[in-house]
């Protein structure tokens, strides 16, 4: 599974991920460590985001604690490429 995963270590709940996509609509998923642990073994995992169409793409961090973001195509062919930047609550 090809993915792009950028760690944004601890943040604070209600901070803002502003996610700029090139190329073409992907996946993106805030994901918690655990659940980023599950994604990366295959299984059942929760998230907050989905498919991005149109970027720059926002989501809101809803608890604190250590983050990541993984973009991914879904398993379809193409190519993206994304800059992730977090904007503090």
């Amino acid at each position: 599974m090809r993915y792009l995963h950028e760690d944004l270590g601890h943040q604070q709940s209600g901070a803002v991920v502003h996610v700029s996509l090139r190329g073409n609509a992907a996946n993106v998923l805030l994901l918690d460590s655990t659940n980023l642990g599950r994604y990366q073994r295959g299984q059942r995992y929760s998230y907050h985001g989905g498919q991005v169409k149109r970027s720059p793409f926002r989501v809101f961090v809803p608890r604190s604690g250590h983050w990541h973001v993984v973009v991914d195509l879904g398993g379809y062919a193409g190519n993206v490429s994304a800059s992730v930047q977090v904007l503090p609550a």
